[in-house]
């Protein structure tokens, strides 16, 4: 009798031994992405409750960017007074920034909160588009530079150099380029996808981090510099022509040579574009200088990201303060007044 309890007590504790440990693999197994993988599966991830605040206050900002753009996109469109070179390069960022609010922020957001399902290669495809889009923004403003530097250093030459179809052709090259260049960058992930996988359910891939610098960072931020500068010098050679006291006649001539007061005013604006669009990219950029690796998938990746992707919801911004052609249109957009026959021919210059 002693031997057969003892058995029975030891079946017992048995038993409840492998339920406790069954129990265990399968609260394990629920927070795994990939629970019939418990060696190779990443954890699910966990949102605290600064995370949520995060989570909201970041679709928030991803929202509004987009539609902020969106308001861009539909005045530089609608309204033919604005159809010229000059905006339809803002056209192109309004696009690339728009696509930022509406694609690339919350694809951001929902890959931090959940696990990647989709695969190694569609996880390397994915991070192409963030590429792109911000690649294509960066080239815009090198093309606003350009413009700028034209229609001020030599504005009688301004008319016949810069022509929408010229134009046309620079923005579509300009994605082209980034496109090209974002294959580049991304070819090893491409080509064998999943290789920086801790675990399943992770999507993490590694750049060409040189050539990221120099193609999207050194070689157009060199370029915008140098324009400005020399936009910079012209302006202030133009105000102290302005104030100085000479005749009429010959201030008249001078100004007629050189820029006008919207060029030089547009210049400015574009100006600060160009300083918010150096102080959103910085942080990224110079920490690879440094000779810091970054991981793209990483959490400090994903701060510098935001960062760069909030520059794109303050372009608009920057539009409303300074130009009075947006303002009017966004009223003729808020109040439904482009929806009437002929607003597209509404003065709003």
């Amino acid at each position: 009798m002693t031997e057969s309890f003892a058995q029975k007590a030891a079946r017992a504790q048995q038993r409840l031994i492998s339920s406790s440990s069954l129990m265990m693999e399968t609260l394990e197994g629920a927070e795994l992405c990939f629970p019939q993988l418990l060696n190779t599966s990443c954890k699910k991830p966990t949102r605290p409750h600064t995370g949520v605040m995060l989570f909201y206050f970041l679709s928030f900002i991803s929202l509004l960017t987009a539609a902020l753009n969106l308001l861009v996109i539909i005045s530089i469109s609608h309204f033919r007074q604005l159809h010229n070179p000059t905006n339809l390069l803002l056209l192109s960022l309004a696009v690339s920034d728009f696509l930022v609010g509406l694609v690339v922020m919350p694809a951001e957001i929902i890959l931090a909160e959940t696990c990647w399902f989709l695969g190694d290669l569609v996880c390397a495809v994915y991070y192409l588009l963030p590429f792109i889009i911000v690649c294509a923004s960066t080239a815009s403003m090198v093309l606003i530079s350009v413009d700028r530097y034209v229609a001020i250093c030599y504005p009688l030459h301004y008319p016949n150099k810069v022509t929408l179809k010229r134009v046309r052709i620079c923005v579509c090259l300009c994605w082209i380029y980034s496109l090209f260049i974002s294959i580049i960058i991304l070819y090893a992930n491409l080509k064998h996808p999943g290789r920086y996988n801790s675990c399943h359910g992770e999507c993490v891939v590694n750049i060409a981090g040189d050539v990221d610098l120099v193609a999207s960072f050194i070689i157009p931020i060199s370029i915008i510099i140098t324009l400005y500068l020399r936009v910079f010098v012209v302006a202030v050679s133009q105000a102290r022509a302005m104030r100085s006291q000479i005749a009429a006649v010959t201030l008249q001539r001078s100004w007629t040579v050189t820029a006008k007061r919207s060029e030089l005013k547009a210049a400015r604006t574009l100006g600060i574009v160009v300083a918010v669009f150096l102080m959103c990219y910085c942080p990224y950029y110079c920490l690879a200088l440094t000779g810091g690796n970054i991981l793209i998938g990483s959490s400090a990746e994903a701060v510098m990201s935001f960062l760069m992707y909030f520059n794109s919801c303050l372009n608009p911004v920057i539009y409303a303060f300074f130009y009075p052609w947006f303002r009017k249109a966004l009223r003729l957009i808020v109040t439904f007044q482009v929806m009437q026959p002929g607003s597209c021919k509404a003065n709003i210059l």
